[in-house]
């Protein structure tokens, strides 16, 4: 049985490679946009024309040759992450899925993905934008979702500080918390435009622009009676911040630490370490693979508040997959408001 199809299906797509392994801040010069050769789609094959991809603070990650939690990138290889895109072919033996259907899978950085059906998962435009499943709906919601609510352990009435808070993560996490019954919402944020979204458009309680004065001394002015739960995607001086406000039996999930992202000398800890053992606080990292069994329960009341317009969905398009690069470097700087994708439709 032949491969269901559209006509006139290109031959040729573009991806972009890593060429360099970055030694602090990566480059332009460390990228590279490339044609790639694309298949026709055999059995348990689609083949996807993605119409967004992501970029996100991970990524930085993968292009250091060390051991994580996540393969580094291969050098002059196709880079890989979360796109979404519409199905232009089908492989034979292929079900469930057809032309002209819309999929999540982790082909991203190229224009054309020849993708496992068994990989991609269906995602219906009618009820959220396409790139919402790349951001509220997706990897970056799950995880504010499953950080607040399972690693923090959040419980109504808690006091909840949240770094990055105006990216695609944070400002989600704040908005959960809200939404959840928090006494107070706190974010930080890298501007003051930011920081008025923080208060205008996502209803924190309070927030400040860390580069405006020591995040310490604005912390506890936003927040005197002190806090409960710290959801950190920076580090430094926020986590040290954050431990000096924390309550006794605090609990702490550790998202992301961008502020060290790009370091190429050691970064010292927190000053005030041994205030964990005093205060008995509680600090865990978060990967959201740990909670993908949260996802139905997550779709389901995020979804829900998302449709009535009770949590707001901010994102940034970059337009066209030849700015991909920049628009990476652009989310590691904090040039994005909530989640940093790149568009590819024409």
């Amino acid at each position: 049985m032949p491969a269901s199809r559209t006509t006139d299906l290109p031959t040729v797509g573009r991806a972009w490679h890593l060429l360099a392994r970055p030694d602090g801040w990566p480059a332009p010069a460390d990228f590279a946009l490339r044609e790639i050769a694309l298949a026709e789609p055999g059995p348990g094959q689609l083949l996807v024309r993605n119409k967004y991809v992501s970029v996100d603070p991970y990524m930085r990650g993968r292009m250091n040759d060390v051991k994580s939690y996540i393969p580094p990138f291969v050098l002059d290889a196709p880079m890989d992450g979360a796109a979404v895109g519409e199905v232009v072919a089908v492989g034979p033996q292929t079900s469930g899925v057809g032309v002209g259907d819309h999929v999540l899978h982790r082909l991203g950085w190229r224009d054309y993905a020849l993708v496992d059906a068994a990989d991609a998962s269906p995602v219906d435009p009618g009820i959220a934008p396409l790139s919402a499943y790349l951001g509220a709906l997706g990897m970056p919601g799950l995880t504010a979702y499953a950080g607040l609510v399972k690693v923090a352990a959040f419980q109504p009435g808690e006091t909840v500080f949240v770094s990055g808070a105006a990216g695609a993560v944070g400002s989600q996490v704040g908005q959960l918390a809200r939404l959840k019954g928090a006494k107070r919402v706190i974010g930080s944020a890298g501007s003051d435009e930011k920081v008025r979204l923080l208060l205008d458009e996502y209803g924190f309680h309070a927030a400040f622009n860390y580069k405006r004065g020591p995040v310490a001394e604005q912390l506890a002015e936003a927040a005197p009676d002190g806090i409960d739960v710290y959801f950190d995607n920076v580090g430094g001086d926020h986590l040290a911040a954050a431990i000096d406000a924390l309550h006794v039996h605090g609990r702490i999930t550790v998202c992301g630490m961008i502020s060290v992202y790009n370091a190429t000398e050691p970064t010292p800890a927190p000053h005030n370490l041994p205030l964990i053992i005093g205060k008995r606080l509680r600090m865990e990292g978060l990967l959201v693979t740990d909670h993908v069994d949260l996802r139905p329960q997550f779709l389901s009341e995020v979804g829900g508040w998302l449709r009535d317009g009770s949590l707001r969905h901010s994102e940034t398009v970059v337009p066209g997959l030849e700015n991909a690069v920049d628009a990476f470097l652009g989310m590691l700087r904090g040039e994005n408001v909530g989640k940093m994708v790149v568009g590819l439709d024409d």
